[in-house]
């Protein structure tokens, strides 16, 4: 029985999330931080980072992470891989070390077996193993869609915490992944992704970020986040508007998964990136040369897995260079650079 995921749920990936506008609205009286009552609370969700980061001593703090959505691939072992190696990303986006996971499955018996939901699992610890860290329990449903992902746990020297809204004047801006993964999931789901190019997709997605743990030691990189369902314009506004900075991007600098051009001519585009682009429009500038109908799917897709988004002092671009090359990421340019805030928090150029 050839059995295929992502025709047994209306999403996929981070593409469930809720749109950036509507999460505002739903978080409007629940902003939880440092301005807390609870002193300890390093990081909460008033700053829209990648995770929650509790003070434990004086040197530690523990960071804490939920990530879960249903199959943006077919193969259910994949699937396991990529929403493990996404939930495990928060932690590696903020600096930290990750200890340990739990599972957060929601299967629909009626209509799919047990035994898909076992090769979930036994995806996920793949990649846990991978990451150095075990499954050590978890929570399960009977649900109408497949859903899963991970709690994850983990670690970090306070003074290594890396959160998305500390960017400064000057620094320049990398990003460890291609964009273009929520189109080519969406090729998947109609039938229309090449076999090459589904291979391609299966090894983004399932890479984990860990370069973030050894990135997270370097003084001079300012801010990190991962590029997920938001989007690269999503979450580069997100930094911004933290850090109270506009970014200028080079358009041509943006790493683009090759094949993508060709799936956009099919028009494979995600439901979620129009909700993306709506939510982060108004601030953001588009130059004359730019293909602005390319640019408005592109940079609003989607993303799993997604690479770091890395705000860095000039002068320590060589020691992140070292760092990512040690996991196989060959010479990355930069794709712009932080400017004190103007009237548009992101302009393309």
């Amino acid at each position: 029985m050839d059995i295929k995921l992502t025709q047994h749920s209306k999403g996929g990936g981070c593409g469930c999330k809720i749109s950036p506008a509507i999460l505002s609205e739903i978080l409007a009286a629940h902003n939880v931080g440092a301005k807390s009552k609870v002193p300890q609370l390093l990081v909460g969700n008033d700053s829209r980072d990648d995770a929650a980061v509790y003070q434990l001593d004086e040197k530690t703090a523990m960071i804490s992470t939920t990530d879960f959505f249903m199959p943006i691939v077919d193969d259910a072992f994949s699937f396991g891989q990529i929403a493990a190696a996404n939930a495990i990303s928060d932690v590696y986006a903020m600096g930290g070390k990750p200890i340990f996971a739990l599972a957060v499955l929601g299967w629909p018996l009626a209509n799919l077996p047990a035994s898909e939901a076992a090769k979930v699992m036994e995806g996920a610890r793949k990649t846990c193993t991978e990451a150095g860290i075990v499954i050590a329990g978890g929570h399960s449903i009977d649900s109408q869609d497949p859903i899963f992902g991970l709690v994850v746990n983990g670690l970090v020297d306070i003074e290594n915490l890396k959160r998305n809204d500390t960017a400064e004047e000057g620094d320049v801006l990398i990003l460890t992944k291609p964009l273009g993964v929520g189109i080519m999931a969406t090729a998947q789901k109609r039938a229309v992704l090449s076999e090459e190019d589904l291979n391609f997709l299966v090894k983004q997605l399932t890479t984990i970020n860990k370069a973030g743990e050894a990135l997270g030691k370097i003084k001079h990189v300012h801010a990190m986040t991962d590029v997920t369902g938001f989007g690269l314009l999503g979450h580069l506004t997100e930094m911004m508007q933290g850090s109270n900075l506009t970014a200028k991007i080079n358009y041509n600098k943006i790493p683009i998964i090759p094949a993508v051009r060709n799936y956009i001519a099919q028009k494979t585009i995600p439901g979620a990136t129009a909700r993306n682009w709506s939510s982060c429009s108004a601030g953001v500038h588009f130059g004359a040369s730019i293909d602005q109908a390319e640019a408005t799917v592109l940079l609003p897709d989607p993303q799993t897995n997604g690479g770091l988004l890395i705000a860095v002092a000039p002068e320590a671009l060589e020691q992140v260079q070292t760092i990512l090359n040690a996991i196989g990421i060959e010479f990355i340019e930069p794709i712009g650079y932080c400017i004190a805030a103007k009237e548009k928090r992101i302009y393309v150029d």
